[in-house]
């Protein structure tokens, strides 16, 4: 009755409901829980829209929106691996990787091909659509620690060093969001939510 092709996209889209349950260590910015990876992937959808004029170079907004969307969507099997987590980084890589095959393999051919290229390129984060979709990805969870007074900085005694090191594909990717997250640095730091 109904093709193979569209019975593969149902499938992909009711598999793709369980990245609602993937909790991130972000709290949300009232601080009432944690936010999950849907809820992530929005926010860094809509920063696209509003921020693209920020861009260090012209970028392809429809792709943006594809790789914010999709980027994250290996987590439903690889789990979210805390950026501060050194030793959960490890075997990040290869836990993605089985997780894209399964993941985006659910799709038609045609679509798998292209969500799968997506994310391999967000990954490797040369392309500008890419390093501006990985500054939003960084910018975001910045915000909230921000607005959370130090959030899961201070839960996890992250330093402002490991932040800066983690800030710098913001600074290469926009100019001007780079010196926001400067200034979110420093003020963490004179309010005491972020520790040198």
């Amino acid at each position: 009755m109904f093709t193979e092709r569209l019975q593969q996209q149902i499938q992909f889209i009711i598999e793709i409901d369980k990245l609602k349950q993937i909790y991130r260590q972000n709290l949300l910015i009232d601080g009432s829980r944690r936010e999950n990876d849907v809820e992530h992937s929005w926010h860094l959808a809509v920063m696209a829209m509003v921020l693209q004029e920020y861009s260090a170079e012209p970028v392809d907004l429809t792709k943006v929106l594809k790789m914010v969307l999709l980027h994250d969507l290996v987590e439903i099997d690889a789990g979210d691996t805390f950026c501060y987590d050194p030793e959960a980084n490890l075997d990040k890589a290869q836990r993605e990787e089985a997780a894209a095959d399964r993941i985006y393999g659910l799709l038609p051919a045609d679509q798998r091909d292209e969500y799968r290229a997506l994310w391999e390129e967000f990954e490797e984060g040369r392309t500008a659509e890419a390093k501006f979709a990985a500054c939003l990805d960084r910018l975001q969870p910045l915000i909230h620690n921000y607005k959370t007074n130090g959030g899961t900085w201070m839960m996890h005694q992250v330093t402002s060093e490991q932040v800066k090191k983690r800030m710098e594909p913001v600074k290469e990717a926009s100019s001007i969001l780079g010196k926001y997250v400067q200034w979110i640095i420093e003020d963490s730091i004179a309010q005491g939510t972020l520790k040198e």
